[in-house]
């Protein structure tokens, strides 16, 4: 499972035209989930993603998280975390799992992070042609794989 993560001041994620997910300050999580990964893997990385410390305190050192700061959440699935690009053009996608597999490893991801921070989450719409908008903070952006 990997989670490509990105601080942002705010993001929203668009299916045909409609908003159907935004938050103000704190994490747009892109999940990709592998073809062996399983729901312990997907616990492991909701509570390593609470309790990062990647949020700036008063002396301007990153050293708060987003469940610290009751910040929100925006996780949107992207199986593209897991091309591989190392031969060819064209990117295969072959360590992905199917969407019977990865739809509810995300879903087990999303539910998990919701305990971890106590508050709802915002997501995307498994599988979607979506549209993200993000204003991104620092920039931070981080890959996180387990």
């Amino acid at each position: 499972m990997k989670v490509l993560l990105q601080r942002v001041q705010s993001a929203s994620v668009q299916v045909d035209g409609q908003i159907i997910g935004k938050i103000g300050p704190g994490l747009l999580l892109f999940l990709g989930v592998g073809k062996t990964d399983t729901a312990k893997q997907a616990h492991f990385l909701a509570e390593k993603v609470a309790n990062l410390r990647i949020f700036t305190d008063s002396n301007e050192k990153m050293n708060c998280s987003l469940k610290e700061l009751n910040l929100e959440a925006l996780v949107i699935s992207q199986f593209t975390l897991y091309a591989n690009c190392t031969s060819g053009r064209r990117p295969d996608f072959l360590e992905a799992a199917p969407p019977q597999v990865a739809e509810p490893l995300y879903l087990e991801f999303i539910n998990a992070l919701e305990k971890q921070i106590g508050s709802s989450c915002e997501r995307g719409v498994f599988g979607a042609k979506m549209s993200v908008h993000l204003v991104n903070d620092g920039p931070v952006t981080l890959m996180i794989e387990n």
